[in-house]
């Protein structure tokens, strides 16, 4: 098409359905807000970053019209201030069904390998949105039997021209409004923690002593925290669009051991339910530590109060007769630290909190 001259000629091939998609203008690419330098994180191809989708996507994940009792939206379980988790152990869906695990802060959650806490085959926001939006065991948002009265709250004044402005000459349907809530989830980055001003903008005063020291700590072999919290997303369950290969993403940290043989409570089992393979027996996946201050209660299970209580618990090797379980990571050997250790500790783990993206506007409910 770039030899045709004559605008008279191209504009009739536009016209043409043969020629549509050659004539419509490409996105342009998306900015990520993120370090020079950093990878970009890995985006489906049938679903580019636009600021017009992350626009109605913000709308939809703020708006409690998507649940089908009209009294939760994904902000309920996913609150901003919270890294965008919950401060209870367990979610409750809304017709009051309890979630099993805690919920996943939504920090970084482009640069996922895997989603949600223990499952291999979830691997893109796409996928995972769907759970929550029409699963019946436990229901979440509650959509499953009532898909026409929840689509039809979006057919009004307020959803139309965003749609359309997100997904021109497409009809509002539930794929749309994942592909726009996924992209809205994705462009929940978080890079500007005093780290991140210490290790990638050159702040050499960001970081307190006690920090430094933890930080140390942190990346030394003898805590051995970085191999499953490693890398600029302090999670080893990372990918991005210039990685070559993945590293383990899911590991057995000695909470449980009720048999003796490393078994786990058989409410969840984890990463064995979907593998059926006996190792994988409460292995769950490594979350990012960014923003891990203010993401309390901890673990799977919610079961975990305080960053103290889990230092403790890596500390000792495990959590009661954890400690003993076969099957628990070769990196939970336990250590020992003073209490000085334990508070510089701390210091570093604070230091990775991001108070810009806890208060960024830009991923705040809308204001009407």
């Amino acid at each position: 098409m770039n030899g045709l001259r004559h605008w008279g000629v191209l504009a009739g091939l536009c016209l043409s359905a043969l020629f549509l998609s050659a004539c419509q203008k490409a996105p342009p690419p998306w900015d990520w807000n993120i370090p020079e330098g950093f990878p970009a994180p890995s985006v489906p191809e049938d679903n580019p970053m636009t600021a017009a989708k992350v626009e109605l996507g913000r709308h939809l994940f703020y708006d409690r019209n998507l649940s089908a009792n009209q009294v939760q939206s994904c902000a309920n379980c996913h609150q901003q201030q919270f890294a965008f988790s919950e401060p209870l152990p367990h979610s409750n869906g809304s017709t009051g069904d309890k979630v099993r695990r805690n919920s996943m802060p939504l920090v970084n959650v482009a640069y996922n390998a895997h989603l949600t806490w223990a499952h291999t085959e979830l691997t893109t926001l796409e996928t995972q949105i769907l759970i929550p939006m029409f699963s019946e065991e436990p229901i979440e948002l509650g959509i499953t039997g009532h898909e026409e009265s929840v689509l039809a709250r979006f057919d009004n004044d307020k959803y139309r021209p965003m749609f359309a402005a997100a997904f021109p000459g497409e009809d509002i349907g539930f794929e749309l409004i994942v592909q726009a809530i996924s992209s809205f989830v994705r462009n929940l980055t978080s890079f500007n923690s005093p780290f991140d001003r210490y290790a990638y903008y050159g702040e050499d005063d960001a970081l307190s002593e006690a920090a430094l020291r933890g930080m140390d700590l942190f990346f030394s072999e003898r805590l051995e925290c970085h191999h499953c919290h490693g890398g600029f997303n302090f999670s080893q369950a990372s990918k991005h669009a210039d990685q070559a290969f993945e590293v383990t993403a899911f590991h057995n940290t000695g909470l449980y051991n009720v048999d003796g043989e490393g078994a786990y409570p058989q409410s969840d089992q984890g990463l064995k339910e979907i593998t059926l393979q006996p190792q994988h027996m409460g292995q769950f996946r490594a979350p990012t530590l960014r923003n891990i201050a203010v993401t309390a209660p901890y673990m799977h299970d919610g079961s975990v109060a305080t960053l103290e209580e889990v230092i403790a618990i890596y500390a000792a090797g495990g959590r009661g007769e954890g400690i003993n379980s076969p099957l628990k990571s070769p990196f939970m050997h336990g250590f020992v630290l003073s209490d000085q250790d334990m508070q510089d500790l701390l210091a570093f783990l604070e230091s990775l909190t991001d108070e810009a993206f806890l208060n960024n506007p830009e991923f705040a409910a809308p204001e009407y």
